[in-house]
């Protein structure tokens, strides 16, 4: 019987798994301080455990997360079939001085070691501190377009 939908032991699926350590970034959703929802583009790295973000401290989210912490996030392909990877969670933001080392990891990972470190050491120079966003998951979802689709579809294809 397949993984049911909002379980998290689906980030043990290959698909999750290929998603969570891809250059796609993750696009993170969140309640701006004037309630009205946003969607912003952001490199991720994945820990097993957490998904960790990383911003300046004075990212207008970082304030809005203070005030709601419940977050949503999307991994998803360009190409048919369309892989998608939804996650939902709360984030828990830490200041941490320097570069976070997730952030290194993540820089790295998207642009290759030279260039990856290259950009960190501009990053040393522009933000003394950063904050860490982790989200611990409670909610994961996959959808494929092979063994699953979204709720609507498979409905439709069951009755």
């Amino acid at each position: 019987m397949a993984t049911k939908q909002g379980d998290v032991t689906l980030l043990n699926d290959p698909i999750a798994k290929e998603l969570l350590q891809s250059t796609i970034p993750a696009r993170f959703a969140y309640n701006g301080l004037d309630g009205a929802p946003r969607v912003v583009p952001i490199w991720f790295h994945w820990t097993g455990k957490e998904i960790v973000l990383c911003t300046p401290l004075t990212a207008p989210k970082v304030k809005a997360l203070l005030k709601n912490s419940i977050v949503a996030l999307t991994i998803d392909t360009n190409t048919w079939p369309h892989r998608v990877l939804q996650i939902r969670g709360v984030a828990q933001i830490d200041t941490v001085e320097g570069v976070v080392p997730e952030y290194a990891m993540a820089a790295e990972r998207y642009f290759g070691r030279d260039q990856g470190q290259a950009w960190i050491q501009q990053a040393k120079q522009l933000f003394p501190q950063m904050a860490r966003i982790a989200i611990r998951p409670v909610w994961v979802g996959i959808i494929d377009f092979e063994k699953r689709f979204p709720s609507a579809i498979e409905s439709a294809m069951s009755s």
